[in-house]
This record gives structure tokens, C-alpha cells and sequence, in this order.
């Protein structure tokens, strides 16, 4: 940071990251972000999300971090809340943020690969 300009965009995009996880209309997207959920890649699983939405100027999709969503053993867990639609992903990766963003936020079907009901529990 070398200016007053420099510490005004940090702010910007700090301010759009906290309103981006604030809203509550259209479709949100809730990451387990428990310790269970952190240690298995929670943490870039969902700003990966911020970032994927931010960029594609998603207005309506928020994205929450959330506590204990369920079963550790297929974290990391994400929910995607459409209306009365709650899809339930596992072990979602970086990978899958893209898919789950193109195919099923914008494109409107579940990545059936991490669709919960393929893992057994």
C-alpha cells in the first residue's frame, strides 16, 4: 500500500466480500465451516466461491459460512439453497466450486458427481 488510492481499493473489496455473505434473497450457497470442515479445505473451498461469484458479478448469490453441517468423514460440505431446492454437496473442492457455479448456479442442474446421495454414509 503506497497511497491513499491503494488503501481505498482494499477497503472496496473488503466491503463487497462482507455484503457479498450479508445477503439473504436468491440463491445461497452455505459452507460447513467447522473445525471438521477447515481442516478438510473449507477455508479455500469457500473463498474460492466469493472469488468465482464476485468475478462473475453473481448479484443475487450469497454465501455463508456456516457451522457443523453433518457427516465429517465427507467434508468438505455445501449446501445450495434455491427456494424451497436444497442441494447437498461433499468433498467439494476448488475444481468443484467451478462446476457447481457454472452448471448448477447459472446453468440450473446439480453436479450429480458430488450430489450427496452418491456417498454412502
Amino acid at each position: 500500500m503506497k497511497s491513499l488510492d491503494d488503501l481505498k481499493k482494499i477497503r472496496e473489496a473488503a466491503q463487497q466480500k462482507v455484503s457479498m455473505r450479508g445477503k439473504n434473497d436468491g440463491t445461497r450457497i452455505l459452507v460447513g465451516m467447522a473445525t471438521c470442515g477447515i481442516s478438510a479445505g473449507a477455508r479455500p473451498v469457500m473463498n474460492k466461491f466469493v472469488e468465482e461469484i464476485a468475478k462473475r458479478e453473481l448479484n443475487t448469490v450469497t454465501v455463508t459460512p456456516v457451522g457443523c453441517i453433518g457427516e465429517c468423514a465427507i467434508e468438505p460440505i455445501v449446501e445450495v439453497l434455491q427456494g424451497d431446492d436444497r442441494t447437498t454437496y461433499c468433498k467439494v473442492d476448488e475444481k468443484a466450486v467451478e462446476r457447481i457455479i457454472t452448471e448448477h448456479i447459472i446453468g440450473g442442474k446439480p453436479v450429480t458427481d458430488y450430489v450427496i446421495g452418491k456417498y454412502r454414509l
